[in-house]
């Protein structure tokens, strides 16, 4: 029993300083759901504008595609511009969990969805601590700033930290869908 509550003490310090990441002691914030979600609405070209640290963003231009696969399912591709000029992308399916409630695909979704989105998700370690990541995102490169406050309300109110979103630059970009 020991050695687990080392192993998760090195894992906890070790987050700590992974900067990438957003850690936090604790159980999942539960976000309000976007009631009446539809996927419909949601799909199509979006643009990050602010987010939670992540280790597998690196670049900037940040972007994602989202439409529909005849099964229903949602196809999902993100794609970033790197540093050395080169476009990352990933491409991956997301399906609602649960048809109740349909804002819940691998990730919750909350807010307006159809200028902006906030997308959150979280993911729980025993109850003791958990990693979650945010994203601010709207249609456009850009947002007012009264929008990105009322986002930012929204998020601490739901128990999302804010402190640490951090802007992403869509400054120069070009469409890499």
């Amino acid at each position: 029993m020991a050695k687990c509550f080392q192993v998760l003490f090195v894992i906890i310090i070790a987050a700590i300083h992974a900067h990438a990441q957003s850690f936090h002691l604790g159980r999942c914030p539960t976000p309000e759901l976007q009631k009446d979600f539809d996927i419909n609405k949601y799909l199509g070209q979006w643009y990050e504008i602010e987010k939670l640290p992540a280790v597998f963003e690196k670049g900037t231009c940040n972007q994602a595609t989202y439409s529909l696969l005849d099964d229903g399912t949602v196809q999902v591709r993100n794609a970033e511009l790197l540093a050395n000029g080169q476009i990352n992308s990933i491409e991956g399916v997301a399906k609602v969990k649960d048809p109740i409630q349909p804002a819940i695909l691998e990730v919750k979704f909350f807010k307006d969805y159809v200028s902006h989105a906030l997308v959150y998700s979280c993911i729980g370690y025993l109850g003791l601590f958990h990693i979650d990541f945010a994203w601010v995102l709207a249609r456009h490169r850009t947002l007012p700033d009264d929008v990105i406050s009322r986002l930012h309300d929204a998020l601490a109110v739901a128990g999302v930290n804010i402190n640490r979103l951090t802007f992403s630059n869509q400054t120069g970009c070009q469409d890499m869908s």
